[in-house]
Order: C-alpha cells, then sequence, then structure tokens
C-alpha cells in the first residue's frame, strides 16, 4: 500500500550513479556508461528532456535550493484520450462566456516551491493554454486554456511530461463555495483590522492628550473619528456575533457570542454617549481590538473544521479515471463515469480495476488488500466477480461491467465513509462549556453592579458596569482554545503528524479502546522471506525468474535475494496461473509455484520439506517451493511481519490506560498470530471482518473508541471512530476519512500524538484557570470602582496577550517520555 508520492533522500554513494533527474540511485541495470546523462527509470528521462526542450531547466536550481527531497515520477505511458470525451468535459471542465475553458487538476509529485514555478510555466510550454496556477498545499491547479487552439489531452500529456501527472478534481462547485466564504472571512478581517489599527492610533492621542490638554478641537475630532471606524467595524465585521447572539436568544442557550455582544453593544453606546456629551471616556480602542481578534480566532477554527472535507475530495483518487472500453470497432479508453451496465472492459495486468464487474476471459491474480485487508492475492478466473479499486496483478483479463460509481462497493464504502463523517457530532470545546454559566455571571455582575453603585449616581454607575464588561470580555477566553489547537497542529506538523480536527485533540488526551489494523498497521504490509530451508542458491535462481512478474511473493523474494549479479539469462519463461512461474535459468530447468500445485504434477517433496510446508500453514506462513531440474531444492517461507516497535508500543499503551484489540479482513489464523506476537490477547483479535464488520464493530463500540488503519477498508471505520488515526503508506481514502495522519511508519508516531494531546489539554485547562482567575479579579475591582475607564481598557487587551501566549506554548511539550501517566488523567 504505497502512498501517492514515495518522496527519498539521496544518499551520496561513490560506487552509484545518480539520476539526472530525480537526484535517485540508478539501478546498475540501468546505467549507460557510453552516456553522460544517467536516468533510473524513463518516466525521469522523459521529463528532464521536456524541461530542458522548454527552456525551463532553472526548476533544478529552484528545486535544489528550496528542498532536499527527491521525487521519482509516476508518469503515464498511455496518452489521455480520455480527457476529450464529451462526457468527461461535461463532469469537469467549466466554459466562460468568452469560449474559453478550465479545469482543475490533482497532480502527483508536487512538493515544494520549485514544482509551482515549474507547472505555472504551462503557458509557455502549450500554445493556447491561457493560465495555470497550482496551490502547492492541495496539489490542485486550474488550468485555463482555448479549446479551439489545443486539446486538453494535450495539456495533460504535457504535465505528465514534466513530470506532474493529472487527474481530475472533484467537488468543483463546493470548493467554490469554500473559497468564497474563505474570502468573505479575510475581507471581514481586513476591515476589523484597519478599522482598529486606526482607532488605537486616535487612542493613543486621546490618552496623551489627558496628560497634555489637548486642544478641545482636537480632542472632540479624535473622538468623532474613530466613534466613525469603531461604528464600521461593529455594524459591519462585528455583526457576525451579534447574529450568533440573536440565534443564542432565540434557542434559549447561552453562548460566547452573547458576552460578546453584550460587551460590543455596551462599550460602543457608552462611547458614543461620552463622543456626543464631550466628555468621559470612550471605549472603542477595546471594542475594534476585540472584533479584529475574535474575528481571527473564529478564521483559525474555520479552516480547522475544513480540513476534513477538503480531504473527502480524496477518497475516489485510487480508482482508475479511464477505462479500456471493447466495441464491435475495436478498443478505446474512455473515461470511467461513461461506462454503463453491460460494456465490456480490457483490464491490463498492473492495473487498477474500474468497476464492480464479472470475468468473461482470462486468469490473473487480484489484489484487494486496499479493500478487504487480505494480505494475500486472490486468483480469479472466468466468472469469477471483481471489484472496483482491486489490482490486476498478473495478466490481463476482460470483464463485462455490473455495477459503476456510487453503485460499486466501493462507492457505497466511500457513502458509509461520508455518512459516518456527517453522523459524528462535534465535540464541544472546554471554552464552550463553560460559556454558558460565564455569560450568565457577567450579564448578572454587570446588572447588580449598575444598581449597587446608583447612589453613586447614574453616570457613576454605568461607567463601572460599562468598566465590568470591559475587563471581563471574554476574548482571551474565545481565541485560547483556537489558539492553542492551532499551535498544537502547527507543531504536530513539523513533525510529520497531520492533524485535521481539533477535536481529536481533546478524544486523545483520555485513554478508551484502541483498535488496531493488521496489514500494513502493526505489520510492515508486505511479504518478507522469513526462512529458507534447504539450498540457499536455489533462492538466486527463484530471484531471476520472479525479476519478471510484479506479483507481491515475486517481489519477496527477489528483495531477498538482493541485486543480480547481471549472468540471469532466462528462457522459456512462462506464468503459470494462479500457481508460480517457470523458466530456464543459466540452463537449468527451474520452477517456482506453491507445493500443492508441485504435488499435482508429481514433483516428489522431501520430508524435511513437507515437515517445514505442515509448520509454515499452522504458523499462518506461505509456503513456496523452488525447483531445480525437476527436484524440490528449496522452500521459502514468507510472512507479513509485525514492526519491530509493535510489541513495545502496545505495551506503552496498555501503561496509559488503553485497552488494545486488533482487527484485520485477514484470515483469523493469521491475525491471531500477530495478536499474539505483539502482545495483545487472541481474545481481542478480530480476524475475517469486512469493511462493513469493521464499521458495525466501531459503531457497537461503548465509551471512547480510536481507530488506527491504512486501507480503503479501515475508510469508514476510521471515519466513525470518535477519532480515525491513518498511518504512512496508507491509501487515499483512509487519509481522507481519518483525522489524524502520522507521516512516519509503525506505532510509535501514536505515542507522539497522544503526548501531544495531553500537552496541549494541559495548556488550554491553564489558559482557562488564568483567564477566569483574572476576570474574578477584574470583575471584583472594577465593581468596588477600583479599576476605572482607562484601565479596563489597559487591562483588557493586556490579560488577552498574556491568555495567549500562554496558548502559544501548546503541543511544545508534547515528547513521548515526557508525559507517560497523565494521557488517561
Amino acid at each position: 500500500m504505497n502512498p501517492l508520492v514515495d518522496q527519498a533522500v539521496v544518499e551520496s554513494n561513490s560506487d552509484s550513479a545518480l539520476c539526472d533527474h530525480c537526484g535517485l540511485v540508478v539501478p546498475k541495470g540501468l546505467v549507460r556508461t557510453d552516456q553522460p546523462l544517467q536516468f533510473c527509470c524513463p518516466g525521469c528521462e522523459l521529463a528532464y528532456r521536456t524541461i530542458h526542450a522548454c527552456g525551463l531547466s532553472e526548476y533544478y536550481r529552484l528545486r535544489d535550493a528550496t528542498t532536499d527531497a527527491r521525487v521519482k515520477p509516476h508518469l503515464r505511458e498511455s496518452p489521455f484520450v480520455e480527457f476529450d470525451d464529451p462526457a468527461f468535459h461535461a463532469i469537469y471542465v467549466t466554459v466562460e462566456d468568452d469560449g474559453c475553458a478550465t479545469i482543475e487538476l490533482l497532480l502527483e509529485d508536487v512538493h515544494c516551491a520549485a514544482c509551482v514555478w515549474l507547472v505555472e510555466r504551462l503557458p509557455a510550454v502549450v500554445e493556447g493554454v491561457i493560465e495555470a496556477r497550482l496551490n502547492l498545499g492541495r496539489r490542485l491547479v486550474v488550468v485555463r486554456w482555448m479549446p479551439d487552439v489545443v486539446a486538453l489531452s494535450k495539456i495533460a500529456d504535457s504535465l505528465n511530461a514534466l513530470g506532474y501527472r493529472p487527474h481530475p478534481a472533484k467537488g468543483v462547485s463546493a470548493r467554490q463555495t469554500q473559497t468564497l466564504e474563505s474570502r468573505r472571512m479575510l475581507v471581514r478581517i481586513a476591515v476589523a483590522g484597519f478599522c482598529a489599527g486606526n482607532v488605537m492610533l486616535l487612542s493613543f492621542a486621546l490618552y496623551g492628550g489627558a496628560a497634555t490638554s489637548v486642544e478641545s478641537e482636537y480632542g472632540h475630532l479624535f473622538r468623532w473619528l474613530a466613534m466613525a471606524f469603531a461604528a464600521v467595524s461593529v455594524m459591519g465585521p462585528g455583526s457576525l456575533f451579534f447574529r450568533g447572539a440573536r440565534a443564542a436568544l432565540r434557542a434559549r442557550s447561552p453562548h460566547l457570542d452573547l458576552p460578546i455582544a453584550i460587551a460590543l453593544s455596551a462599550g460602543g453606546l457608552w462611547g458614543v454617549v461620552n463622543t456626543v456629551r464631550g466628555s468621559g471616556e470612550v471605549y472603542f480602542d477595546s471594542v475594534t481590538a476585540l472584533v479584529f481578534l475574535l474575528l481571527v480566532g473564529r478564521f483559525l477554527q474555520v479552516r480547522q473544521q475544513r480540513s476534513a472535507a477538503d480531504a473527502i475530495e480524496l477518497l475516489h483518487a485510487f480508482t482508475p479515471s479511464v477505462a479500456h472500453l471493447i466495441t464491435d470497432e475495436g478498443h478505446r479508453d474512455v473515461p470511467v463515469e461513461a461506462l454503463r451496465i453491460g460494456d465490456t472492459l480490457s483490464v491490463r495486468a498492473g492495473e487498477t480495476i474500474p468497476a464492480d464487474g464479472q470475468i468473461t476471459d482470462g486468469q490473473s491474480t487480484l489484489d484487494s488488500s486496499l479493500l478487504t485487508g487480505e494480505s494475500v492475492p486472490v486468483e480469479t478466473a472466468i466468472g469469477d466477480r471483481v471489484a472496483a479499486g482491486a489490482v490486476n496483478v498478473t495478466a490481463p483479463i476482460e470483464m463485462v461491467v455490473e455495477a459503476t460509481g456510487s453503485e460499486t462497493r466501493v462507492g457505497r464504502l466511500m457513502e458509509l465513509v461520508a455518512n459516518a463523517t456527517d453522523r459524528r457530532a462535534p465535540l464541544i470545546s472546554l471554552a464552550n462549556r463553560i460559556a454558558g454559566v460565564f455569560t450568565v455571571v457577567v450579564v448578572v455582575l454587570a446588572i447588580v453592579c449598575f444598581f449597587v453603585s446608583l447612589r453613586h449616581g447614574v453616570e457613576v454607575a454605568g461607567e463601572r458596569s460599562i468598566a465590568l464588561m470591559i475587563v471581563c470580555c471574554p476574548c482571551a477566553l474565545g481565541l485560547a482554545t483556537p489558539l492553542a489547537m492551532t499551535a498544537a497542529i502547527g507543531r504536530a506538523a513539523r513533525r510529520g503528524i497531520m492533524i485535521k480536527s481539533s477535536d481529536a485533540i481533546e478524544q486523545l488526551a483520555h485513554a478508551g479502546e484502541m483498535v488496531l489494523d493488521k496489514t500494513g498497521t502493526v505489520t510492515t504490509g508486505r511479504f518478507t522471506v522469513v526462512k529458507v530451508v534447504g539450498d540457499p542458491a536455489a533462492v538466486t535462481l527463484a530471484a531471476a525468474l520472479e525479476r519478471h512478474t510484479s506479483h507481491p511473493i515475486a517481489t519477496a523474494i527477489t528483495e531477498s535475494a538482493g541485486e543480480s549479479d547481471g549472468d540471469d539469462a532466462i528462457d522459456n519463461f512462462e506464468q503459470i496461473p494462479g500457481q508460480g512461474v517457470r523458466g530456464t535459468v543459466r540452463g537449468r530447468s527451474v520452477v517456482v509455484a506453491s507445493p500443492d500445485y508441485l504435488r499435482e504434477q508429481g514433483v516428489a517433496v522431501g520430508l524435511d520439506m513437507s515437515k517445514a510446508i505442515e509448520n509454515a500453514i499452522e504458523q499462518a506462513r506461505t509456503p513456496v517451493a523452488v525447483t531445480v531440474d525437476g527436484e524440490v531444492a528449496a522452500v521459502l517461507l514468507l510472512a507479513d511481519e509485525p514492526r519491530s516497535d509493535s510489541r513495545r508500543c502496545v505495551e506503552r499503551l496498555r501503561q496509559r490506560g488503553w485497552t488494545v484489540s486488533l482487527l484485520s479482513g485477514d484470515d483469523a489464523s493469521v491475525t491471531r498470530r500477530v495478536a499474539e506476537a505483539i502482545g495483545i490477547d487472541a481474545s481481542n483479535a478480530t480476524g475475517r471482518a469486512s469493511p462493513e464488520a469493521k464499521l458495525a464493530i466501531i459503531e457497537g463500540m461503548d465509551g471512547r473508541c480510536v481507530m488506527v488503519g491504512d486501507g480503503v477498508n479501515d475508510a469508514a471505520a476510521l471515519a466513525a471512530a470518535d477519532v480515525g488515526i491513518a498511518v504512512h503508506g496508507g491509501a487515499e481514502a483512509s487519509l481522507a476519512a481519518a483525522d489524524v495522519y502520522l507521516n512516519h511508519a509503525g506505532l510509535s508516531p501514536v505515542l507522539d500524538v497522544l503526548d501531544l494531546a495531553c500537552s496541549t489539554r494541559r495548556v488550554i485547562l491553564t489558559c482557562l484557570g488564568v483567564s477566569l482567575t483574572y476576570n474574578a479579579i477584574a470583575a471584583t475591582l472594577a465593581c468596588m470602582g477600583f479599576i476605572g475607564p482607562i484601565a479596563a481598557a489597559i487591562l483588557m487587551p493586556a490579560s488577552s496577550v498574556v491568555v495567549l501566549a500562554i496558548a502559544s506554548q501548546a503541543g511544545a511539550l508534547g515528547v513521548r517520555d515526557k508525559f507517560p501517566d497523565s494521557v488517561h488523567t
């Protein structure tokens, strides 16, 4: 289960040639000693020559100056003819009034500012392209072009040649709506900041004039100008809080917007009265600063909440965008959206199944691990049903379409993900949990203060009440939580931990049930040769054959044998569908196949080999036999082994109060063996769990549940859990459904997330404690008349700065060994 983009840092090696495009080591078989340029794959060579032919070689200097990461491009060999299909254009292309067209494309292998520079030079590469704008964070490029000058397939081919394979982006209308809303919020913040800055300058003049007796006409002018700016701020950007307060009153539910609206109204109205009277203090600086800071906090919260919605579009990124349709006229490529029930398709080896259907011709092996979690590929033949999203591993097949799009199994699974995400109630933050009490207390105190102070006169009573409302304004209370969460999410990102939801941080600060997926999460997610029984030299002969196929077992055998010495002359190579391979290596007849197949062929298996095979089956390992010149020379035992840190991490989770269980779509015996190997009781290990069964298990759990997984088969369960954690190397669907993504393999980063969550929770509690303590003391002093209007105007922003400074440290102490016992406090 490889991620969409595989990155590696180049390590210099004096004995190896480095690719002139990506900088990775060139395999020995591809080194051309007679050529000055070396490339690790045809894709790198195509990208290098295209970039230089277009005069864009500056890209390499920019790349080397901005990042050390090196990426091998995953280029597509076939042309993008489906991009010109009318059905494709109807779904993805927007035609403007002037005849120009616009499309949004997701690009693979975008990783640095140099990529942005190169992609945005597309108009210089392709005639007819007007503009290309790339969003680095989302890998989304908006291309505007003239359809009568250049075809969309030509644009896609050019992007592919530059090293960025394009995919059509879904959800364009929803993204446009979000973009417009974000722009409106940014405009509100800009207006509020402009007003607050000007009012602050005018207030400095007024405060300075109070000590130096500023001339009255200037004093009145500054007051009226400040009032004008404050009116714009409150009635424009600040109207957001009044709408929230009005909604809270209608719902009869106290909300943080209510005291904010009261404070803005009281401070603004009293300032207007004193401005008209020409005497007394005005509070326009506090009012405008409050509007600006709260809008910034609100924007940060909205951005966090939207990150999950933005990622939903990746749910379908693992499915192909094109299918090979078989018609009476021959084969042609069409977009998957144009498929209909009853169509006949051809699926080549190494390609992904585009729709649900039934095999009508051919035999092959399907890797359905993304959908089912089954680590062993499944043999298929004529009459077998196949599901969209599975990978055809060994041989071409033909199939008839039975379901497409949202009606496929993977489509229904993605619908379950979306439904589970929608059903998940947002966690109420700590600040909102005390907002009701805080609101009532502040309003009641202000009313009591006014009536108690009436004996000193209406003006004194009004000023004390207003001072109380200003000094107890919930600015710090409203900003502390989102700022702490943002700081923690930022620090986590720098450690390779991507957190989409601030709710996940608070949930992870408490122990509960942690459910671990097996394949790719606690195990490596790939076969390895764990033992060789017999002649080790047979492994080299077997690897010589297996290098000609892409089966996962073949990959394990070739990796076990190491690099070829170059003397692997192969003759009569043949794949045995569903069983193995055979051929002649260095003049010797070699067969690599399952033991059952060899017995069917009458090949005798020795006693030692038979015992090794029986033990392998008991230990849930996969035996592969190698015959040389008709005799069994060796038996290779393969398994998907647990990661080195899995057992230690499970023990640490238990120490912190977590109940740990294992859930897998793999065979029950394999699941139990892995569970016992990493320290999980076999009774807490469940195998043969389909994606729907995983979802039902998660939904049926009582208390807090955290799901850790990596496959499409985990996506619905990740979305349904209180917190879903997707591990490094996971499928795009699991990344989209999860709340947390770990950019490092293994379970150790899970411990880092728990520590960060605990640290952040402590900081938030500290902020709330400081804020409430300050409000209690300030309210008492304001009611007693010890805090006047000027002091209130100074204390309110000063206290906010202190609390926000504390909040900005959230996540700074989230190191694994700092809080070993506090996660479940």
